[in-house]
């Protein structure tokens, strides 16, 4: 076997309305067909694919099982992404990696999961 790339991730929500919202409004990602499932959800695509599933209907775990610290997507026009956050309000932290000159901005969705977009080095430092 040889792992070829990754899939999707997985979100638990406590409001899916609110989570959708954040997901397509901010990160621009598309709903998309999601198979009739027994319990409440969608899936989220980046092009054609099904990168994002979210799930809801369930509490959600007071002690959150696993070890994953942040999901990271590959994204493009950095400027337009922190204008998007300010302009809802949703507080972020980005970063210059030293040596590879790349951007990492950090921020949380609505039920607390870390996400990071990976932005080129030859983005221009935004306006803040």
């Amino acid at each position: 076997m040889t792992i070829e790339s990754m899939n999707h991730f997985t979100v638990l929500s406590s409001n899916l309305e609110r989570s959708k919202n954040f997901y397509t409004n901010i990160l621009g990602l598309t709903e998309g067909y999601r198979p009739p499932f027994a319990f409440p959800g969608a899936w989220l695509y980046a092009k054609n694919q099904a990168i994002l599933h979210i799930m809801t209907g369930k509490p959600l775990p007071t002690n959150a099982a696993g070890v994953i610290d942040h999901m990271a997507f590959t994204a493009t026009n950095l400027q337009a992404v922190i204008d998007t956050l300010k302009q809802n309000s949703i507080h972020y932290e980005l970063h210059r990696l030293k040596g590879l000159e790349s951007w990492q901005l950090f921020f949380h969705d609505p039920d607390g999961a870390k996400v990071e977009l990976d932005f080129p080095a030859n983005e221009p430092e935004p306006k803040e």
